[in-house]
């Protein structure tokens, strides 16, 4: 269900902003993307998780917020990191 200390270290390593950079809206974005892709392909073959269904709805809001934020604080950021992404909006 959740993504492996490699993926998530990858994933760091992507979208750091500067060297060892593990708290940035950039990177706390990226990790959670990870794992909502994660439970989005657990909830195709488990229909009637509805407990995890609800962490995933968390998720969601948390990197909307984050996004928000980004957004609020420079429009060039969030543009480069949901084109990096690939999320719409």
């Amino acid at each position: 269900m959740s993504i492996t200390a490699e993926e998530k270290a990858k994933v760091m390593k992507d979208f750091a902003t500067k060297e060892g950079d593990t708290g940035s809206p950039e990177v706390q974005v990226a990790i959670l993307t990870s794992r909502i892709t994660t439970l989005t392909e657990h909830f195709k073959t488990h229909k009637k998780d509805n407990h995890g269904r609800r962490g995933l709805l968390k998720m969601v809001a948390t990197r909307r917020k984050l996004l928000d934020y980004v957004k609020a604080k420079d429009e060039s950021r969030y543009q480069d990191l949901i084109k990096r992404l690939g999320l719409r909006r």
